[in-house]
């Protein structure tokens, strides 16, 4: 009766296996965030399969918040683990909005700024995806998972580098001649700068939570 109760219960390795389900889903997104932008294949190809992806993740978060709800032992603190999760969901979530921009503006080329920017999500996106597996050993691992915290930190100042200079490129160009070419560039670089902020955050939850554990 207990072994069949238990067999009920999610197991702890579960939620690690989720969580670097759903980092792999997150890399495949800004892979194909930054084909669009390099003009790698139809523009409402990669679109569509963005979608496609945040809603697989959409789908992975919710059972890690229902495996938090059913599970009696979690690996680490519950907030901790809905915070993580929703973090990291955060970022598909963006990219799932810079796309729908590029669809609602018709946008079919990007400044090679928005290039780079690209290229950056795919190496954050990576960087998260290295250090989610760590967790699972995060006494071992915690110099690497640091380290991992710093790298996106310089990720993400490169982001915002790149994002003021973008705004400085386009306000030169169409400032003063065409505001709508201004105004659609403007919010395709907060977007991306969004995306990798969001990047950030997850870095912010992982060094959190191997603080509270190491």
């Amino acid at each position: 009766m207990l072994k069949w109760f238990r067999a009920l219960l999610p197991r702890e390795d579960r939620f690690f296996d989720l969580f670097a389900h759903h980092s792999r889903v997150v890399v495949e997104a800004a892979k194909s965030l930054k084909a669009l932008l390099a003009g790698e294949g139809e523009i409402e190809h990669h679109c569509n399969r963005i979608i496609e992806l945040e809603n697989e993740a959409d789908a992975i978060t919710r059972e890690v918040l229902l495996a938090v709800r059913r599970s009696f032992i979690t690996p680490f603190d519950r907030g901790d683990i809905k915070d993580l999760i929703q973090s990291m969901d955060d970022a598909i979530d963006m990219m799932h909005k810079t796309v729908k921009t590029i669809q609602l503006f018709e946008q079919t080329s990007f400044d090679p700024r928005m290039r780079e920017m690209g290229a950056l999500i795919v190496e954050a996106s990576g960087l998260i995806a290295e250090a989610i597996p760590l967790l699972n050993r995060m006494g071992t691992h915690s110099a690497r998972l640091g380290a991992i915290a710093e790298e996106i930190v310089r990720v993400e100042g490169r982001a915002d580098d790149l994002h003021d200079e973008g705004l400085k490129d386009l306000f030169q160009r169409y400032g003063k001649s065409d505001a709508m070419a201004y105004l659609i560039g403007s919010e395709i670089y907060g977007e991306l700068e969004k995306v990798v902020d969001r990047f950030e955050d997850v870095a912010d939850e992982i060094s959190g939570i191997v603080i509270e554990n190491v």
